[in-house]
């Protein structure tokens, strides 16, 4: 038997197992992601070969990376070779992997950005924002916040806000941020 003959054949106990951890029926999985119940079922049974159409909805649905479903073989590099996104002059690199559940950016805000006037965002979720280089200016609803390197600050998306730079340098920030509800909790050794 081949390694991808072999992997294939893995898929399905590994989904029923995802399943099961998660306390989820095979309707409810159908549900969630548009598959039929049958065709669930001969997918964890392996009556059925697990395709791309199959796992895309499925590894949203568990909120696991396709190469865990599939369980790709290692590759012996554990760097996260994450591709940055430029957004409006903003470069977010993703630290996550994960589909859904808290994410995770390393956020460079160019000098002077954004300019003036600024157009608060409101939106579901929790943010979670620690300053690494530069500095960050914070409109929180009413309040006017100007954080260092070292600062952290965390709130709720609801809350109209502007994250800016008004330095003449760049800034750099890691941002977490989750669904509404999840707030992050930070423990330390001492």
């Amino acid at each position: 038997m081949d390694e991808v003959t072999h992997t294939l054949e893995q898929v399905g106990p590994r989904l029923r197992a995802l399943r099961a951890e998660r306390g989820a029926t095979l309707s409810e999985v159908a549900d969630s992601t548009g598959i039929s119940v049958s065709t669930l079922s001969r997918l964890e049974s392996g009556g059925r070969r697990p395709t791309l159409e199959l796992l895309l909805p499925l590894a949203r649905a568990y909120q696991v990376p396709l190469d865990e479903l599939v369980d790709a073989p290692e590759t012996g590099d554990p760097r996260v070779r994450a591709k940055p996104i430029k957004r409006h002059g903003r470069t977010f690199i993703p630290l996550t992997r994960r589909p859904g559940g808290v994410q995770a950016f390393k956020l460079v805000i160019p000098a002077h950005d954004p300019p003036e006037p600024y157009q608060p965002a409101v939106h579901e979720g929790y943010e979670w924002i620690y300053v690494l280089s530069g500095s960050l200016h914070l409109v929180l609803g009413t309040r006017v916040l100007d954080l260092g390197p070292g600062e952290v600050v965390e709130f709720d998306t609801r809350t109209p806000h502007v994250i800016a730079n008004r330095g003449d340098h760049p800034t750099e920030v890691l941002a977490l941020f989750g669904p509404q509800g999840e707030r992050m909790h930070v423990r330390s050794g001492g």
